[in-house]
């Protein structure tokens, strides 16, 4: 298997392609999440910001969800930053 990048693409709410690199896959009260970063566009603009999606398994393939729920979004979020604070030491 080539070791490319995992490009995501996906629309936002306002019905523009965004596309995400898939930067890790993590596991939270065995529920998977995606964090994904901004691929770079055409203007050369980046966010650096990671975003974080709900993975569910569809059949074969994978759906990348919003986190609608603020309690379940902190938590992953919390989680996280304490892999990154881990990283470091």
């Amino acid at each position: 298997m080539a070791d490319e990048d995992q490009i995501i693409e996906t629309v936002d709410e306002n019905g523009n392609l965004i596309k995400f690199e898939l930067y890790d896959i993590v596991e939270v009260d065995e529920q998977e999440y995606a964090l994904l970063l901004p691929v770079e566009d055409e203007e050369g603009e980046e966010g650096n910001e990671v975003v974080l999606m709900k993975l569910t398994k569809d059949g074969d393939d994978y759906l990348f969800e919003t986190i609608d729920d603020d309690e379940e979004f902190e938590k992953v979020a919390a989680y996280v930053e304490n892999m990154d604070d881990e990283d470091e030491e």
